[in-house]
């Protein structure tokens, strides 16, 4: 791959030439005449011309991948070292029945394929943790799942370095969360722009009336600026400003660094087949966290470990729906991203989108 040789500081003059080049056929005008339609033809284009690393074939990388190759970007790499366990069969819709002991990735390549042709699907089982910095600038956008803190925070770093688009998220349970980091962002969003009829047309009775005269659309140019992940995680919360905003933070984002931590220690996350201790240990971890973070332990109720175990698939939906929304919307540059979270909590039934970092 030709991609894969050019050198870090290479990348996003590569990656924004090729992009410029890229072109649609008329094929792929049919295939994507609703999207076209509904974010524009030049978004298309950024799309089409657009590579996507996700790592992680779980549930939710399932979701993220059917979303991605259906909405028409030019590559989509699944990396995942796993084999495929009894747990992937309730939320993984990819992988075939029968596939036991297979690589999660290789077994989800066919129906990934299948879903559109024009999507060059490929599968990477070798380990996150082994890939080099240059493994990544191939891409325009890295999105991590299944992955523990320190590989996040690692490749969040190497994305930012050569201005590649970061995305991580996962499920626990009910309990899901997406993070995005794309460095200064340039997006285009569209405005409607009210015209009022001429003054001098306003005589009489009528000119009592507000009329309008036509409503124009138009495209405002904008930046947004992203902290970096572990920015985002290792907040102190002890600090006049942060406890200011700590009654509107969400509860899962202690949460999820609670879980993260977890699977951290136990190379794992927690499995229903040995409850009892994993939910022993998962307050115990809580206690260290909250801890550390400057935060009682009681803002996570201890109940909670009753309802972040498994992937429940339609929280794998919900999740992996606005995190593949929010990858398209980056790499097409339409519409402002969240930034950063998004949390959704099954149990409640909402998401909430947050911005946590430093200010």
């Amino acid at each position: 791959d030709v991609r894969g040789a050019r050198r870090p500081g290479d990348s996003r003059t590569s990656r924004m030439v090729e992009k410029e080049e890229a072109a649609i056929s008329e094929e792929e005008a049919a295939q994507y005449d609703r999207q076209i339609r509904l974010w524009g033809l030049e978004a298309q284009k950024r799309l089409r011309a657009s590579r996507v690393l996700l790592v992680g074939m779980k549930g939710l990388g399932a979701e993220v991948a059917k979303n991605l190759i259906l909405a028409g970007v030019k590559g989509l790499t699944m990396l995942d070292p796993q084999q495929v366990s009894e747990e992937d069969a309730r939320a993984q819709f990819l992988i075939p029945a029968g596939s036991m002991n297979h690589n999660r990735a290789e077994a989800s390549l066919a129906r990934a394929q299948n879903l559109n042709p024009m999507v060059e699907v490929k599968v990477d089982t070798q380990d996150i943790a082994d890939k080099e910095e240059a493994f990544f600038t191939q891409f325009d956008a890295v999105c991590l799942t299944c992955c523990p803190q320190d590989i996040l925070i690692k490749v969040d770093h190497i994305c930012h370095k050569n201005a590649i688009k970061f995305f991580a998220g996962d499920v626990f349970g009910y309990h899901g969360y997406m993070f995005t980091n794309l460095g200064d962002h340039e997006f285009v969003e569209e405005k409607m722009k009210v015209n009022k009829v001429n003054q001098e047309l306003e005589d009489g009775p009528e000119a009592k009336k507000v009329k309008l005269d036509s409503i124009e659309t138009v495209m405002v140019k904008k930046t947004v600026t992203f902290c970096s992940l572990q920015e985002a995680l290792e907040l102190d919360w002890r600090n006049e400003q942060t406890q200011a905003t700590l009654k509107r933070t969400p509860t899962d984002y202690f949460l999820i660094q609670v879980l993260l931590k977890f699977r951290t220690e136990k190379g794992r996350d927690p499995l229903s087949v040995s409850y009892s201790e994993d939910s022993e240990l998962l307050l115990q971890i809580r206690s260290n966290v909250m801890e550390s973070l400057g935060v009682s332990p009681n803002l996570i109720p201890d109940d909670f470990t009753s309802f972040c175990f498994s992937e429940m698939a339609p929280v794998c939906a919900v999740v992996g729906g606005v995190l593949a929304q929010e990858i398209v919307k980056a790499l097409s540059q339409r519409d402002p991203p969240h930034n950063n979270f998004f949390f959704f909590d099954g149990i409640k039934g909402h998401g909430i989108v947050d911005c946590i970092g430093p200010k």
